[in-house]
């Protein structure tokens, strides 16, 4: 039904990288949603009025609500999908995580308003007119959330998509949460139970538990949490797959929305190569991350003396030092200048996260290390630290 839908409604739907074919997956999305929750939404509230059953009616509300939060991500596609202009230069690609923390802030919401109804009833509990209509509603209403689930699980794994994997996570929710309604129902209308209360509690925490994992998913990109390890991975190796460049550094993953990542890094070159033409190599490079990974990447070249056997030798000696301050030090951008009375150092220094020095001691202990080793290394360090795992 997935592959239906996509072909039916999403022109050139498997150009998942392209933003506007992410913004017609949204709107899919969106429009199923709003249609769907309308429905099960406008027959909760029948059968719970029908019936007196608050949770049932507490069911219904979080339908509504779901279908709010469709037209939330309906819209919020919508703005993502915006080219750039000369106030967001990168673009609105950010506009789709602030539609999943806006969908996650609704369901907070409406967790803690059903529980607050829940509770009343529990303290003044009320017979329920339990039915078939109303089992047969309730489990359809499984039925359809469960396809929801999967309908969007499917459209956030193509298109890597946090709103729409919020958005399934809060269907599967919703199945569970109604499954055990009935459950509950059931089991009050033939054992004589006054349940009704103590359902919606569990209808509500069910609803509380899917606001805050979206809510943290959500956040997470919105604060710049660290890349994908196997983007960078991929970057790295596609960098160094061509011979002419050494080493790579300083490499930041700059996020802004889907589709609008940015990628910087430092290329090692051979110093004594021909400058035009490991330029053109860079520029090839830069590319080729662009096609294969869907980034704007821009390459900084850091010529170096690759070949001075002298030269590498210190510069193996000093990676040692630094890791005797921590393990996970590197360096990089290393260079010599002897002269009568002493030898310059001078290198940048990657230092990992939770390192609990300062970088001003960090430079005097890896100062004090290379006057150890020996007495006319001078150190001039640049610390960087370690952005991208």
């Amino acid at each position: 039904m997935t592959e239906f839908l996509l072909r039916r409604f999403v022109r050139d739907y498997e150009r998942v990288g392209d933003p506007e074919v992410r913004e017609r997956y949204g709107v899919l999305s969106g429009v199923v949603g709003i249609l769907l929750n309308l429905a099960l939404s406008l027959g909760k509230f029948l059968v719970g009025f029908a019936t007196g059953a608050v949770s049932v009616t507490a069911d219904a509300l979080n339908n509504l609500t779901d279908a709010a939060s469709s037209v939330v991500t309906l819209v919020g596609f919508r703005l993502a999908g915006q080219k750039a202009d000369e106030e967001h230069p990168f673009g609105h690609g950010r506009m789709e995580y602030l539609t999943g923390l806006a969908v996650s802030v609704v369901i907070l919401l409406v967790g803690l308003e059903v529980a607050k109804e829940a509770v009343g009833k529990i303290f003044h509990p009320q017979p329920v007119d339990f039915s078939a209509l109303t089992a047969g509603v309730l489990a359809a209403s499984v039925a359809v959330k469960l396809w929801m689930y999967f309908f969007n699980r499917g459209l956030s794994r193509k298109i890597k998509s946090s709103a729409l994997q919020a958005t399934a996570a809060d269907s599967l929710s919703d199945a569970a949460g109604t499954a055990i309604l009935l459950a509950g129902l059931l089991a009050g209308h033939f054992f004589e139970l006054h349940l009704d209360g103590f359902l919606g509690i569990g209808v509500a925490l069910f609803i509380l538990r899917t606001g805050w994992e979206s809510l943290r998913d959500t956040v997470d990109p919105l604060l710049g949490r660290a890349p994908d390890p196997e983007l960078v991975r991929g970057i790295r190796e596609t960098v160094l797959a061509h011979p002419e460049i050494s080493g790579v550094h300083d490499l930041v993953v700059h996020d802004y929305g889907p589709g609008h990542v940015m990628v910087t890094l430092h290329a090692e070159v051979d110093i004594e190569g021909d400058m035009a033409a490991t330029h053109d190599v860079i520029d090839n490079v830069e590319r080729e991350l662009a096609q294969r990974y869907r980034v704007i990447a821009t390459i900084h070249m850091d010529p170096i003396a690759t070949n001075d056997a002298h030269v590498n030798e210190v510069k193996e000696t000093m990676l040692v030092l630094a890791r005797k301050i921590d393990e996970g030090m590197t360096l990089h951008d290393f260079r010599m200048t002897e002269g009568p009375t002493h030898t310059n150092l001078i290198f940048d220094l990657v230092v990992p996260v939770g390192c609990p020095l300062s970088d001003e001691e960090v430079r005097r202990e890896m100062a004090r290390l290379a006057r150890e080793e020996n007495e006319r290394y001078l150190t001039v360090i640049q610390v960087d630290h370690l952005y991208a795992q």
